[in-house]
């Protein structure tokens, strides 16, 4: 039998290049056509007025005083500032620290100072986030910030009259002292205990990881990606921005945060070939009124990614939205993030059933999480990787980045997979996740495939919550169609003789919507402690991560 180990191709070699070579490179073969496209804030530029904005932005920057290895942190919804700052940042070196928009102050305040920032851009305020109001409130515990850059005041037009007196020599001198494995940007991971870690990847990383996956989805300069996850995170900024101006295609923006009917009208207005989202943002898109009234044949391809796609989801956005050619993605922050894909041309089953197979110049195995031995194909272990993708580390952080990346530059997941005999890769559950109940060992994602199944549920999640005689009983959340009804004896019914008794949930929620974090995961420490509150439980020691 055959151990659960595969390599990526390596017949093309790795871009050994930084981002904003790549971006002049862009630039010069396809000048006239669309680069950046935000609905919202009717911007339309071609990748010669795009790279034109970014250097007059990286000038600024440089007027200001910002050195390459400096820190500049940008905390914001989706606005076109935000990418311009992304790429000028990276022509001069700084390190883009990437702050979720929702984070409140405690949060912002450990981010800054972790990362020492001495600039932040931001906006004063979008929608209930006060922006200014909390940099204010937090300023005095923020020694190393020495700028604010609101962009939505005249800051913005300050900061590119600051670069006025750097000139295109200027720019062009820091760019070429700049290497392609140096640090490039900071993401603080979502820790559920204690705090996020800043997980630091390198040109080298993010460019050829947006590079395969875009060439996976097959882009070229005629695609249009509409791009409604968030920038913050490596899906929105890598997979998105990043794999546009590696191939030429065209970003797209439909709105500062995911809203299913703008969605919708931007790829039906601007004729959009593919689109991405997590599963609950295209249940949302499919399940929007407004969907049977636009015309949204031009979608072909998309990357749906960050938790398991239900069939009736992935049969949705191919039948109804014409994506035959979606793929799945799975990774995570500190492998930049994509270590495997599914292709464009992969069975409906292998897009429902794996997150496909390992990307060029990756290595890829799953192991034993007790002896470290490689297991065999077909059986559970834990997930590693190894390659150019794997971060540089976590931001002032050895001891935690020891813990993550071994010796050998294996970066430890905390997944558990499986492989099959083609190499195709099945995420099974968290280590963290498992449910040990009465001595039985349980994987949620297991339970949560088989409710999908039932015709009135759209999605489920499954939880471990105390018991007194088996340690954990079984929790389901789950939610229903449209105009659906269901008990939660009639769905016990539903699961007799089906799967084992013991895995049939002994308490059931009905609910509108899960907690879900601003990159559409569900967030199960949440649903726990609001089920052992709602309960009157007694909580157990926490052992779930979301």
């Amino acid at each position: 039998m055959a151990l659960s180990i595969a390599s990526g191709p390596t017949n093309t070699a790795l871009l050994d290049q930084t981002i904003g070579s790549n971006l002049e490179e862009t630039v010069e073969r396809f000048s006239e056509g669309d680069a950046l496209v935000v609905v919202h804030q009717g911007i339309r530029q071609t990748w010669r007025e795009f790279n034109r904005t970014v250097d007059d932005v990286a000038k600024g920057l440089m007027g200001i005083g910002i050195e390459a290895g400096d820190r500049v942190g940008m905390w914001s919804p989706n606005y076109a500032e935000w990418v311009y700052i992304q790429y000028a940042t990276a022509k001069i070196g700084a390190i883009l620290v990437n702050i979720n928009p929702a984070y409140r102050t405690s949060e912002l305040t450990y981010a800054l100072n972790q990362s020492e920032c001495r600039l932040l851009v931001t906006r004063t305020e979008y929608l209930t986030s006060l922006y200014r109001d909390m940099v204010e409130e937090v300023r005095p515990d923020l020694p190393n910030l020495e700028k604010v850059i609101y962009y939505d005041t005249d800051d913005w037009s300050a900061l590119l009259q600051a670069g006025k007196s750097i000139s295109g020599e200027d720019l062009a001198d820091r760019g070429a002292s700049l290497n392609p494995d140096d640090a490039i940007n900071i993401q603080y991971t979502s820790g559920t205990t204690g705090h996020p870690k800043g997980a630091t990847l390198s040109h080298t990383s993010i460019l050829n990881n947006a590079r395969y996956v875009g060439e996976n989805c097959g882009y070229t300069e005629k695609d249009r990606v509409c791009i409604p996850v968030p920038f913050y995170h490596c899906f929105g900024m890598v997979l998105g921005t990043l794999a546009c101006s590696v191939s030429g295609a065209t970003i797209v923006v439909p709105s500062p945060t995911f809203d299913a009917e703008a969605v919708l009208r931007a790829v039906s207005d601007e004729r959009c070939t593919s689109l991405y989202g997590v599963p609950t943002m295209f249940i949302a898109t499919l399940g929007d009124p407004i969907l049977g009234d636009l015309d949204v044949s031009t979608l072909r391809t998309g990357i749906m990614a960050g938790s398991p796609c239900p069939i009736e989801v992935m049969r949705g956005v191919i039948d109804v939205m014409g994506m035959d050619e979606v793929t799945i993605a799975y990774g995570m922050t500190e492998t930049a993030p994509v270590s495997t894909q599914t292709g464009m041309d992969d069975s409906v089953e292998h897009r429902v059933s794996t997150v496909g197979r390992v990307l060029p110049h990756v290595e890829s195995k799953i192991i034993d999480p007790e002896t470290g031995e490689i297991v065999e194909r077909g059986e559970r272990g834990e997930y590693l990787t190894r390659g150019y993708h794997v971060m540089l580390g976590y931001w002032n952080d050895q001891e935690k980045t020891a813990e993550a990346v071994d010796a050998d530059g294996w970066m430890h997941s905390g997944d558990l997979a499986t492989m099959d005999e083609d190499g195709y890769v099945n995420i099974v559950g968290r280590i963290k996740d498992m449910i040990i109940r009465g001595g039985e060992n349980i994987y949620p994602r297991e339970i949560e495939e088989f409710l999908y199944t039932h015709p009135a549920i759209v999605d489920a999640q499954v939880i471990g919550v105390p018991d007194a005689r088996f340690g954990e009983e079984l929790m389901a959340w789950v939610q229903h169609g449209p105009g659906e009804q269901l008990t939660e004896d009639e769905l016990r019914d539903f699961c007799k003789g089906q799967i084992a008794h013991f895995k049939i949930p002994r308490y059931i929620k009905f609910v509108d919507a899960f907690p879900m974090t601003v990159t559409g995961k569900v967030r199960k420490v949440e649903m726990r402690d609001k089920s052992i509150a709602e309960l009157g439980l007694e909580s157990a020691s926490d052992t779930e991560t979301a």
